[in-house]
């Protein structure tokens, strides 16, 4: 029974980090193939509809200044933006600092109740009809609020737009920067191809838009806020459309041990999200969006993390038990290059507080890191340990 193990394990790995990638590039171009190109509306600055731009905050005094400047440097009208920011449970001076911007509303209780309680709150505020979620820690391109607005008015059917994540680094980086700037390039990569083909699956919490009056109050012990609103909307029937022109930059954690913090509350959310979002599992139903939500998000955070790791130890076990001079040259091969990878992932553990240009040391421990958080963040969901109270990460 060994054997077949093996190629169960082999091919749910293979589909989840590299499969599907593939398959959905081939999807993609043969739409091409068969798709009209689409002449874009260019609207007049007078023509631009009112956009909100929504910031929940806890304590972040420290990137206030930077953000507010951001903010107000962004290629908008001025008279068509509004401004809100959500303060729940901030004591560090986060919203005395904010009232000094008369131009911002601020929004602020003192018991901290979660940032989904904070994004309900906050929305009954919103007098316009596109709003734009960004974190405080994110700088946004100068021409960002423009190409979200875009992308809305050029398709009514576009309920949400994903922006792009971008990780600033040296380019001697260490490993948290190497490994999570080469995850985020090749992840937008895959959405960009997500959302050619038909929707991407969900959009990250650092910078994405919605139609105002799509959005529901979400349930207040919610973890993947982002994750969470955008694929509701997207399960009325609207598109998730990823703009890359649209983009966030912010450092990287400050080590793998403080992403692996965010790595097991994303797969603790994503458990529960999977629970959240059970009828986006019929295909009947839902179609297309069920094959790329399962191919891109439910492999990832359930049974592909255990796959990775289970697949070295059947590797092995074939070797042992079988026949060695009957056993096909894979197994052997294969299992050495398992063994090569695990091993770079140590090497990358040893030198982790060593700046480098060579990449290659930090990626495969940062992808085993990654997947070790992903099994980790279900059990802690499972024992009921995750709190909606998030630890921020630190930030390099």
């Amino acid at each position: 029974m060994l054997e077949p193990l093996f190629w169960i394990l082999f091919v749910i790995v293979g589909y989840t980090y590299f499969g599907y990638a593939f398959i959905l590039f081939l999807m993609v171009h043969v739409k091409r193939i068969f798709s009209k190109k689409k002449v874009e509306t260019v609207l007049s600055p007078g023509q631009y509809p009112d956009v909100c731009l929504f910031v929940t905050a806890y304590n972040e005094t420290g990137f206030i200044e930077r953000k507010i400047k951001n903010t107000f440097d962004l290629n908008y009208p001025k008279e068509k933006m509004q401004y809100i920011w959500v303060t729940d449970g901030s004591d560090d001076g986060s919203p005395e600092k904010l009232r000094e911007y008369p131009q911002l509303e601020v929004f602020h209780q003192e018991e901290r109740r979660g940032k989904m309680h904070a994004m309900n709150r906050g929305m009954q505020f919103v007098k316009t009809p596109i709003v734009i979620f960004s974190d405080c820690n994110t700088m946004l391109a100068k021409n960002t609020v423009l190409s979200i607005v875009s992308e809305f008015i050029n398709n009514p059917k576009v309920g949400c737009v994903a922006g792009e994540k971008r990780i600033f680094g040296d380019q001697e980086e260490d490993a948290a920067t190497a490994g999570e700037s080469t995850y985020w390039r090749f992840e937008s990569w895959v959405k960009k191809m997500d959302s050619e083909l038909n929707s991407a699956v969900g959009a990250a919490g650092e910078l994405f838009a919605i139609r105002r009056e799509l959005f529901e109050e979400v349930e207040e012990d919610t973890l993947l806020d982002d994750f969470i609103i955008s694929l509701r909307i997207a399960m009325k029937g609207y598109k998730i459309s990823y703009v890359p022109e649209a983009y966030a930059t912010e450092t990287a954690s400050a080590s793998v041990q403080e992403e692996m913090k965010r790595k097991k509350r994303i797969a603790a959310g994503g458990i529960q999200a999977l629970v959240r979002l059970m009828p986006l599992l019929n295909p009947f139903r839902y179609g297309l969006l069920t094959f790329q939500y399962i191919s891109h998000k439910v492999l990832r955070w359930t049974i592909a993390p255990v796959a990775l790791f289970l697949l070295p130890v059947v590797n092995l076990l074939i070797l042992l038990f079988g026949r060695l001079h009957h056993l096909p040259v894979f197994f052997v091969l294969f299992f050495v290059l398992q063994v090569f990878m695990f091993l770079m992932a140590l090497v990358g553990y040893f030198f982790e507080r060593r700046k480098t240009s060579l990449k290659i040391w930090f990626v495969p421990y940062y992808f085993t890191s990654m997947n070790y958080a992903a099994i980790a963040g279900c059990l802690r969901y499972l024992k009921g340990k995750q709190s909606v109270k998030w630890e921020k990460a630190k930030r390099a």
